[in-house]
């Protein structure tokens, strides 16, 4: 080979670097020249710049892999930042570190705090399903050496490598796969290993430093995106939980703010004068419900909407000693209070479920109904006393203007330039019940009603004496549930006659309780005799009428003798003979005579009692005859 064959073979070697040719392709030059039996010193040339080129070819090759794993390195840090979702970028992360490595498999193992062990999370060019489902104890196979060190281990045949502890279940899962060659680095948080990542060739393979720092690197950006997973998922639940909190805040203000807003429209109708039934009615559309208000004898004082069912005084005395509103049998109950006196209770229906906001409005509402009844009894009590006073005046009338009194009493609702009557009532055991029912009779009829000792004194407009005791005496006893004994007197024509009627009520009510005639009302003329005895009028004629009217009518009609018969009957000792005889009449005319005076003034008139008031009507006619 002439001299100028040499620097041909030093381009061609050129070519091949440039060309990126394979190791074995740089031996050709040289080979070329021996072939042709070029000079000993040109094949040295050529086979020390092949020995050049070889170096020159290693380190591009060095350099081109460089570039590669920090192109996978930089997309993978890019992964981290594009996504959120913890699957796609560990999947990436795998699937990279299987062709950079040029391995047959790569896969990742987390641990599992819960069940003490750790799970194959991602696998990459894996064909066995039971390795895909591997589950590995701690300490267990290389990856318990890598977990418990927190170093990278390699192994070039896995099966047959002493250093760790094999089990069955891993080896099994090794053989299904197939794998010989095993990389395994720690996935670190700080100095905790949170899990491994492993490169697997299915032949015996001996892994370089470079290799085992790129998958170390890989490794770190897959526990950099398991924290910041685990990061996010507890901002997010911590944001969560604040708005959780915030929404609580919110729907807590807005129930205080409407609680509030309704304690003040309520107490702004209490202070305005509204009634019960107005308060009643303002609760109910707030709470969306029936709403019934009872008194301390649970009676109803204000009822708007569906009422409720009976039997509440045990749900209220519960609601009394828990201090707060009860559920009973589909309604709500709550205890109007004042301080520790019981005032009545305040039942709610139509809403079997409260929340706590609606069950605190429904307290309010309690106290606020306490405030109102409060108010209507220091109201009535004042009421009351200004009564009282006018009463007290009114029957003491001596020195007393009566046209003043007439119109005090006008004031308070009351018109006595009529006939009123005069009436007493009186009940041992209910003193202040009475007079609080009381007003409710007088307030019907436009009269007025005060206490006065041990008594409750009602004057009633145009009323009867008799006739409004009995009826005013069955009201009270109702309403109270006590028995009422009431005498009336009268009736008095404007203020000045009110003592005199007085008086005479009280010698009634006197007379009543000394005959045992209590608990029902009465008149003097209901009395009889003794009536006619303690009046002031002497009333001798009305006191016949009353006695001996039904007998005396039936006479002046028909023209019969039933008045001289009864005279007969008792001047002759009750012998039906001797009054046949007096009379000349039959003694079956006598009886006769007799069963009819029976069927006018009823069967007992010949008891002793009324047979002493028609002997004495008898003879206080003929007087007046």
């Amino acid at each position: 080979m002439s001299p100028s064959n040499a620097p041909a073979a030093m381009r061609r070697l050129l070519d091949l670097l440039a060309g990126n040719a394979p190791v074995e392709a740089f031996e050709e030059p040289a080979a070329s020249l021996r072939a042709a039996d070029a000079p000993p010193a040109d094949i040295a040339e050529v086979e020390a710049a092949t020995s050049v080129a070889l170096r020159i070819h290693g380190s591009l090759a060095q350099h081109r892999r460089r570039e590669a794993q920090l192109t996978a390195l930089f997309e993978t840090s890019g992964d981290l930042a594009a996504s959120r979702d913890l699957d796609t970028v560990l999947r990436a992360i795998v699937r990279r570190a299987r062709r950079l490595l040029g391995t047959d498999t790569a896969y990742m193992t987390l641990d599992d705090e819960e069940r003490g062990d750790t799970y194959m999370r991602v696998t990459d060019g894996s064909i066995s399903p039971r390795f895909q489902r591997l589950r590995l104890g701690y300490g267990e196979g290389l990856g318990g050496l890598v977990a418990e060190t927190a170093e990278p281990y390699a192994s070039a045949d896995y099966l047959s490598d002493p250093r760790f502890a094999h089990t069955g279940a891993i080896d099994h899962g090794v053989g299904d796969e197939g794998l010989v060659a095993i990389l395994g680095v720690p996935l670190l948080l700080g100095d905790r290993v949170i899990g491994v990542l492993f490169a697997a060739d299915r032949a015996a393979r001996t892994f370089t430093p470079d290799e085992v720092a790129l998958l170390c690197s890989l490794a770190a950006h897959a526990a950099i995106a398991i924290d910041g997973t685990k990061l996010l998922a507890e901002t997010r639940a911590a944001l969560a939980e604040r708005n959780t909190a915030h929404a609580g805040l919110r729907a807590r203000n807005a129930a205080i703010q409407r609680a509030e807003e309704a304690h003040d429209r309520l107490t702004d109708l209490v202070l305005r004068g509204a009634d019960l039934t107005e308060v009643a009615t303002a609760v109910g559309a707030v709470l969306g419900g029936g709403i019934t208000v009872t008194g301390a004898d649970a009676e109803v004082l204000a009822q708007v909407g569906t009422a409720p069912r009976d039997g509440l005084a045990e749900a209220v005395a519960v609601s009394r000693t828990r201090r707060r509103a009860v559920a009973h049998e589909g309604t709500w109950v709550c205890a109007v209070m004042a301080g520790s006196e019981p005032l009545g209770g305040l039942v709610l229906t139509g809403r079997p479920d409260l929340d706590e906001a609606d069950r605190r409005l429904f307290e309010r509402a309690g106290v606020v109904t306490a405030l109102l009844l409060l108010l209507r009894r220091s109201a009535t009590e004042a009421e009351d006393r200004l009564r009282g006073e006018l009463i007290g005046e009114l029957l003491a009338g001596s020195g007393r203007d009566p046209a003043a009194l007439a119109a005090r009493a006008r004031r308070l609702g009351a018109d006595l330039a009529g006939p009123c009557a005069v009436l007493l009532a009186w009940a041992p055991e209910t003193r202040r019940g009475l007079a609080e029912r009381a007003r409710g009779v007088v307030a019907r009829s436009g009269g007025i009603s005060g206490r006065n000792g041990d008594h409750v004194v009602l004057l009633l407009p145009g009323a009867s004496p008799a006739a409004a005791a009995r009826s005013t005496a069955a009201e009270l006893s109702k309403a109270t549930g006590a028995p009422v004994t009431v005498a009336g007197a009268g009736p008095a024509t404007g203020p000045a006659q009110i003592p005199d009627a007085h008086a005479e009520a009280e010698r009634c009510l006197r007379a009543m309780r000394a005959l045992g005639l209590t608990e029902r009302g009465a008149a003097m003329a209901d009395l009889g005799f003794a009536g006619m005895l303690l009046g002031d009028r002497g009333d001798l004629g009305g006191y016949v009428r009353a006695t001996l009217g039904p007998v005396l009518d039936y006479d002046a009609r028909r023209g019969t003798e039933l008045r001289r018969t009864l005279e007969s009957y008792f001047a002759r000792g009750r012998s039906l003979n001797r009054t046949a005889k007096a009379l000349h009449v039959h003694v079956n005319t006598v009886a006769q005579r007799l069963e009819r005076v029976t069927d006018l003034l009823g069967p007992d008139w010949s008891e002793p009692e009324r047979e002493l008031e028609v002997q004495l009507a008898l003879r206080l006619r003929a007087l007046t005859d």
